[in-house]
């Protein structure tokens, strides 16, 4: 090898702690906008935000996720990392491949374990190859073969990367991964002044019933208040983890994070995060949480513990809305799933993902499903972006 070889020669580590590769590193790849004090533009690759998974134990030894962070170092100095784990299951991902696993092992294959690129329990579209200005390609390639290779040598059925930008998947085919495409409702600002703004653009009879569930909601006879940063106390989180559990134990069983994260959101990520709680006195009965992006609200979890008509459309969507608007935000990221966000005026958009198969047999069948799913996912955002609630026409107001 000679010395200009060894000197442009990137070398790939895998790491069970992210604590091994330490903020700085890190950042420098995930947030580099950020480095001045400016907001990430993703709150959830930071190191902050990850390595609070980790420290809480809601990631690591007995959950499944057992992390693998990669790094790409180029003549001693780390150009690219990504947030790896090796997962028994397929739990808090968001983007579903339980049918996979099942014909596999009917096969007589080993799915478990597999790697997983993504940002644990978070159904959140953003960079998972997160290299450092100037070495977007080189770093992207190396994380990939990096992963691929991982795979390889350990013997793992497959590497799945969730929630990447357009612009991952579209060079999935480059660096010998299939693309698969998902969708969600986003709310999207257009330069609206106000609330009242945004309602102008809906047609009347949508604009009528979001005024009435907007009354309804704020009628349920206390106050909504939105809290961030050292508005945010301590004991805001007892409330927060009782709604978590009651939903956690509704929708998936048992709640991927521990109450230990959010001491750790607390002392750590406040700054990131809007907390809408619906207060009866000192006492909240309701809250979504949200966290805070350059330039999106990611609504992430909610919860009560009394029911009132149309709250949950209240806090988790309407004040969104509003808060996006006043902070000149570019969109609302509202979760996963959930069609009755489009009456409200979040529209289906595509999300993304990348896979690798080891087994070639089953990477044909895999991208032969993959295909037919993207015209089918493709057909239901026409399909549903044509019954939303925007007015097609001045004359549908006197309809």
């Amino acid at each position: 090898m000679t010395e200009t070889e060894a000197e442009t020669e990137i070398i790939i580590r895998a790491y069970g702690s992210i604590a091994e590769i330490g903020p700085e590193a890190w950042d420098a790849c995930a947030c580099p906008e950020a480095a001045g004090g400016a907001r990430a533009e993703d709150p959830f690759t930071t190191y902050r935000f990850l390595q609070a998974l980790e420290e809480s134990g809601s990631v690591g030894p007995g959950t499944g996720w057992q992390g693998q962070y990669l790094t790409a170092e180029q003549s001693g100095e780390i150009i690219g990392c990504a947030p790896l784990y090796a997962k028994s299951h397929s739990q808090g991902e968001y983007i579903f491949d339980h049918n996979w696993a099942h014909a596999y092992e009917r096969a007589g294959g080993r799915y478990y374990p597999k790697l997983q690129m993504a940002v644990p329990f978070t159904p959140a579209t953003g960079r998972r190859l997160l290299a450092r200005p100037g070495f977007e390609d080189m770093g992207r390639a190396a994380l990939v073969q990096g992963a691929v290779g991982l795979g390889e040598r350990n013997g793992l059925s497959s590497l799945h990367i969730t929630f990447c930008s357009e612009e991952e998947a579209d060079s999935a085919a480059d660096l010998g991964l299939m693309p698969r495409r998902s969708q969600q409702f986003h709310w999207v600002n257009e330069n609206y002044g106000d609330f009242d703004g945004f309602l102008t653009a809906l047609s009347a009879r949508k604009r009528k019933n979001i005024r009435k569930e907007r009354a309804r909601a704020q009628g349920f006879g206390g106050e909504i208040v939105q809290l961030t940063g050292d508005q945010i106390e301590p004991h805001h989180w007892d409330a927060v983890w009782e709604f978590y559990q009651d939903t956690g134990a509704r929708k998936w069983g048992t709640p991927y994070l521990t109450r230990r994260f959010f001491d750790l959101a607390q002392e750590r990520l406040r700054d990131d995060i809007l907390l809408i709680l619906a207060m009866d006195g000192d006492r909240p009965v309701a809250g979504a949480v949200n966290w805070i992006g350059a330039s999106a609200l990611y609504g992430r979890y909610w919860g009560c513990v009394e029911d009132h008509p149309c709250l949950h459309f209240e806090l988790c969507y309407y004040q969104a809305i509003d808060y996006a608007i006043v902070h000149g935000l570019a969109r609302v990221e509202a979760g996963a799933q959930g069609e009755h966000k489009l009456a409200r005026g979040y529209l289906p958009v595509a999300t993304h993902s990348m896979h690798w198969l080891r087994d070639p047999g089953f990477a044909e069948a895999v991208a032969d499903y993959l295909r037919a799913e993207a015209r089918a996912v493709e057909d239901d955002i026409d399909i549903l972006t044509s019954y939303g609630p925007f007015r097609k026409s001045n004359m549908e107001d006197h309809q």
